[in-house]
């Protein structure tokens, strides 16, 4: 199979710790992922608190708080590959995943995949955080694949990644409690070098999972919403127990299937098991419950 990477775009992810490309998925595939998540908000105006249930017990629809029937404001969905077809196919045969196979491959495994919608007016945001900090690895070769559904620019609130931040460790804790993000004071002084990730619908952010990146919430007029799949090299083990857990979770997507584990040198934290739906509560956000 050709390369689907040059390798300028090899250095740049390598380099930066994330790169954005055209093409993650098809037309056909992404009109039938957009639809199925229509379909999921407007079933959200029933409910009045988070609701469903994912394989690990948790709440599988995430709503913000201020949600109600006429102002639907759903704001994740966890693991949508369990629930719909159009969304387990994706997390295989999706052409970002040929894609993160030429970074992290060639056996890849799938860890877990989510939602993360921002509506018009919604006030959810994502303080700056890397996604390796909530589900370490034997090794670093892990990586997010951000799925534009809709366009995403500054003005609905795109996501931010930090240049280089997947070079070292960062802590995630406050006063001996975890918080699911980086110091506030050290993200104000890091903020102002982070890179906007802007593109068309279809287009994909090919993120190191240990790239400290956040958003700003949707002051637009126009939908944000971003499906997000992580996955991790064959032979990269979890070190704790998955918290957003897939009945997919460590199936092979690409390659092989490995006995080996292997060990990169590093000192990093390990987090708790949170009984949270969504880390957005562990950053601190209310869910419509908690009005």
């Amino acid at each position: 199979m050709p390369s689907l990477l040059t390798p300028d775009l090899i250095e740049a992810y390598r380099t930066q710790g994330f790169v954005t490309l055209p093409g993650g998925v098809g037309p056909a595939a992404l009109a039938a992922l957009c639809a199925q998540l229509d379909d999921w908000i407007e079933d959200s105006r029933g409910h009045s608190e988070n609701y469903g249930t994912t394989e690990n017990g948790k709440a599988r629809f995430d709503l913000e708080k201020g949600h109600s029937r006429e102002a639907p404001r759903l704001r994740r969905v966890m693991n949508p590959c369990d629930i719909s077809e159009a969304y387990e196919e994706a997390i295989r045969d999706a052409p970002f995943v040929d894609m993160l196979a030429e970074l992290i491959g060639p056996d890849v495994k799938f860890h877990h995949c989510k939602l993360n919608v921002k509506l018009p007016g919604m006030s959810t945001h994502v303080d700056f955080h890397s996604d390796h900090a909530f589900e370490p690895h034997t090794n670093s070769d892990q990586i997010t694949a951000l799925l534009l559904l809709d366009d995403m620019d500054d003005t609905n609130g795109c996501l931010r990644v930090i240049p280089g931040s997947h070079r070292q460790f960062y802590d995630h804790f406050q006063n001996g409690q975890f918080v699911g993000a980086i110091d506030r004071d050290l993200a104000a002084d890091l903020a102002p070098t982070s890179l906007p990730v802007v593109g068309k619908a279809g287009d994909v952010c090919l993120m190191h999972a240990m790239a400290l990146h956040g958003s700003g919430p949707n002051l637009g007029q126009t939908p944000r919403r971003l499906f997000i799949a992580e996955y991790t090299a064959a032979d990269a083990w979890p070190l704790v127990k998955c918290k957003v857990l897939s009945r997919f979770t460590g199936e092979v997507v690409r390659g092989r299937p490995t006995r080996s584990c292997r060990l990169e040198a590093g000192v990093f934290d390990l987090p708790p098991y949170y009984q949270a739906d969504s880390f957005f509560s562990v950053q601190g956000q209310k869910t419509a419950a908690q009005q």
